[in-house]
């Protein structure tokens, strides 16, 4: 058996297809010949895609996109999407104006 992470093993090189224009993460705009190309690139984890090419970053956080760029990731691997792990998960953060910490204060007094 081979590990996710075992960078020694060979997928093959890089061909492109005709679906490869297929916009996959919506929010970021990145698609399907965009994640099997970083996959060959030596990203070959959830959490590598996610850094490099932002899938998953945008307002949706993932959940429209996860499902599918995990499918490709793993049969670019040639694994079972169940072999890879999730990307790690944040909380969505929003731009805070100063005035409402500003407030705050205000309210405590």
């Amino acid at each position: 058996m081979h590990s996710v992470n075992d960078r020694s093993r060979d997928i093959g090189e890089f061909v492109p297809r005709p679906d490869d224009d297929l916009i996959i993460c919506r929010c970021e705009e990145v698609t399907k010949g965009e994640i099997r190309k970083a996959v060959h690139e030596g990203m070959f984890t959830m959490t590598e895609v996610r850094r490099y090419l932002r899938t998953g970053m945008g307002l949706c956080q993932g959940q429209t996109c996860g499902r599918l760029v995990k499918n490709i990731i793993a049969k670019e691997l040639g694994i079972s999407p169940a072999e890879l792990e999730p990307a790690t998960s944040r909380a969505p953060m929003r731009p805070t104006e100063m005035h409402i910490l500003a407030d705050e204060a205000k309210e405590d007094a």
